[in-house]
């Protein structure tokens, strides 16, 4: 197409869905600007529905395994301390005051991921990405060593040396600075950036930002929470957060609460077990009028009057659960004859349906056998499962990275040496070896990554060995030996890039599996002790009597169904982005 006399070509774009001729393309119609092979990869893997729905799903599960202990926390936001006559004497927050490091460290981690990814700074995004990954290791590192010596220092088994280090009010200061300065050391020597005095600020920000964070939040747990039973008395007056529930607090007589009950569910329980008791229609759980669960919905209530026991049955109940109830005993009872004198009470129903007016926070997914809410061990336990499968297939992936370097760069008797090794660990059954060091060693998540990590490395290193033996002839390999590179040279940066694709494919099968790993040990009771968890959850659905409890089946479930789906979905996409053969009928 022309305009005028002067012969000025005018080039058309053609929609991606328009098919264009080779002629066509030499002309300039229909020509895309080239793109590099992540970034068209990328774009590939998102325009697939389930990898995009997948993507999305792990960024809500990640965004709670992040944030989950400022959004369900049984520690107030706010705590006032009243004096005598009600005067506020002081105010401090109880939520921030008992996080962990962990938990300081992945909040102030987020901001700076964001902020890196997302500010327009002058250094590349992927040297930026770089950084953040060698620092954020380096933290990590840092906290875990921390609460390893300090677990050491605090075991029964400690010696008396150990005991006397541990009083000295100076032991936090001397063991964190040890230990980041111990870890930080060889951080200096990981050539992330090119100049060793450029690594210099990152690594002591990470080191700084770590050590602050194992500082602020040394503390012991405390072992009870007691703070509605304090606001019920009139000692203080609190802020909560959207779910006032820890995942390890809870109540044995609120165990196997269904889905949006209240802390007052226990008191109508008693109740109207003892109602029925007093009418002679046998126990609510037995006569088969009175459900399992009785609620002030039931059609039975409404025909049951008020009966001369219920005054001290309720103050029983009210005195037995005083640290769920939102004000003390003695006002409830009064506030009850008082209503009962005003004639507002007609049945049993409405005695049963203001108790349940009273509780505020809903157990909106029900409890479970021990009487902890389910919604907030949900949330914490995000943590664990996204922790466990990028930390131990990271683990697996630098070892088998470096296997796999090896032999297909030498092949020859290294090559079949170290298949050997490779033959030996894919004969392991990872499962058995971790329900085999669950029994003898310490049952905390560190142990469980480490063990998967050093087992699952075998198909990172097979595929690694393949592309290597198929690189080693190329001509920048045979350039980058002739001008004398040192080895590690040759197969990090120059061989590793082009041949790293089908380890990130296989990675993301691998975390899905390891994150199954993790709920298997868990459902049999093998997994991290005292952390919330999806499999531990569901091992509750069949309680101890053998009744099954849905909602602790459905949701832990649906958890990690959609969990190891999204893995797996993202994993198809990313493998048909980079397939050459799919490639080529693409074109």
């Amino acid at each position: 197409m022309t305009t005028g006399d002067n012969n000025q070509k005018v080039v058309r774009a053609v929609g991606p869905a328009e098919a264009v001729t080779g002629v066509q393309l030499m002309q300039g119609i229909g020509h895309q600007p080239a793109q590099g092979f992540w970034t068209e990869a990328w774009a590939r893997v998102v325009r697939r529905p389930g990898a995009l729905l997948g993507l999305c799903w792990l960024a809500i599960v990640v965004f709670f395994a992040v944030f989950a202990p400022f959004i369900a926390s049984g520690h107030p936001i706010l705590l006032w301390e009243l004096g005598p006559e009600g005067s506020v004497q002081r105010v401090h927050s109880p939520m921030f005051d008992h996080l962990g490091p962990t938990d300081a460290l992945l909040a102030l981690g987020a901001v700076a991921w964001g902020a890196a990814l997302l500010l327009p700074l002058p250094a590349p995004r992927s040297k930026r990405l770089g950084v953040l990954f060698v620092c954020s290791l380096q933290a990590a590192l840092i906290v875990a060593a921390c609460a390893g010596v300090r677990a050491a220092f605090q075991s029964a088994d400690a010696p008396d040396w150990m005991r006397s280090m541990r009083a000295d009010s100076s032991f936090r200061w001397v063991c964190t600075g040890v230990v980041t300065f111990l870890v930080s050391l060889p951080v200096l020597f990981i050539p992330f950036l090119e100049a060793l005095v450029s690594r210099l600020l990152p690594v002591a920000c990470a080191a700084l930002v770590a050590g602050l964070s194992v500082l602020l939040t040394w503390h012991d747990p405390i072992p009870s929470f007691t703070y509605r039973a304090r606001e019920a008395c009139g000692e203080i007056r609190t802020l909560h957060t959207l779910i006032p529930y820890s995942p390890g607090q809870g109540s044995t007589s609120l165990d196997l609460q269904p889905p949006r009950s209240t802390p007052m569910s226990a008191i109508i329980d008693g109740l109207a077990q003892d109602l029925a008791r007093e009418l002679g229609v046998g126990g609510f759980r037995d006569d088969p009028r009175w459900q399992v669960r009785t609620r002030p919905t039931d059609p039975l209530l409404a025909e049951t009057p008020l009966t001369e026991g219920l005054a001290p049955s309720l103050g029983v109940h009210l005195r037995t659960n005083a640290g769920l109830l939102p004000r003390s005993p003695a006002e409830l009872l009064a506030e009850f004859e008082s209503r009962r004198d005003r004639g507002e009470f007609q049945s049993a129903r409405d005695v049963l349906t203001w108790l349940e007016s009273l509780g505020r926070a809903k157990f909106w997914l029900g409890t479970d056998s021990i009487g902890q809410d389910v919604l907030s061990q949900m949330l914490h336990a995000c943590r664990l499962s996204i922790s466990i499968g990028l930390v131990s297939t990271g683990i697996a992936v630098l070892i088998g990275v470096t296997m796999g370097a090896l032999m297909g760069y030498f092949g020859g008797w290294v090559d079949m040496l170290l298949y050997r090794v490779v033959e030996v660990f894919m004969a392991i059954p990872v499962l058995f070896l971790l329900i085999v060091a669950a029994a003898v060693l310490p049952r905390n998540t560190y142990v469980m990554m480490v063990i998967i990590g050093c087992v699952s490395w075998t198909g990172a290193a097979r595929f690694i060995r393949a592309e290597f033996y198929k690189l080693r002839g190329q001509d920048f390999v045979q350039s980058a030996r002739a001008v004398g590179l040192p080895l590690r040279s040759i197969l990090f940066k120059h061989m590793l890039p082009n041949g790293v694709t089908p380890v990130l494919v296989d990675a993301s099968f691998a975390i899905a599996a390891a994150i199954l790993a993790e709920a298997i040990l868990s459902f049999l009771g093998l997994g991290p002790a005292n952390q919330a968890s999806w499999g531990r959850l569901l091992s509750d659905a069949n309680n101890q009597v053998g009744d099954f409890v849905p909602w602790l089946a459905l949701f832990p479930g649906a958890a990690i169904f959609f969990t190891v789906l999204a893995y797996n979905l993202i994993g198809e996409a990313l493998r048909d982005a980079i397939d050459p053969k799919l490639k080529k009928a693409r074109v």
